[in-house]
């Protein structure tokens, strides 16, 4: 009878050992930088194009895309056409900080492709510049 008590009471007390509550873990605290400090940039630029004018938009957009990537700010600058609509283009473009994307404005050849496509659009390109969240 007193093994029975014994193990009882062993049993018991594990058990309530076991039951008690642990303190919960601290939760990690995932700070996020001030937006000020996000300094990578993308910008995307929807562009539409004329019909008649797609061949040619590519072929300037090709030299714009190799004088642009040469910037010591632009870390990618692609051009894509829409597969269902070729009339549809978007530049999408990763910037080192906003002042490469000031310098980049200003660049003579920036400014000539402007000027030499702008009467080839069908309609006002959408520009929106967003500030990289995450990075890899």
């Amino acid at each position: 009878m007193k093994t029975r008590i014994a193990y009882l009471s062993v049993f018991l007390f594990l058990m309530a050992a076991c039951m008690t509550k642990q303190p919960a873990p601290e939760k990690a605290v995932v700070e996020v930088p001030p937006a000020d400090s996000l300094t990578k940039k993308m910008i995307t630029a929807r562009i539409f194009v004329k019909p008649e004018k797609v061949t040619d938009y590519i072929q300037m957009a090709r030299t714009l895309i190799d004088s642009s990537t040469a910037e010591p700010g632009c870390e990618s600058y692609m051009l894509y056409q829409d597969p269902y609509d070729k009339t549809r283009f978007i530049f999408v473009e990763i910037w080192k900080d906003q002042v490469a994307i000031d310098n980049h404005f200003t660049m003579s050849y920036f400014r000539e492709f402007g000027s030499k496509t702008g009467s080839w659009l069908a309609q006002p390109t959408e520009l929106k510049i967003f500030n990289v969240v995450l990075n890899e």
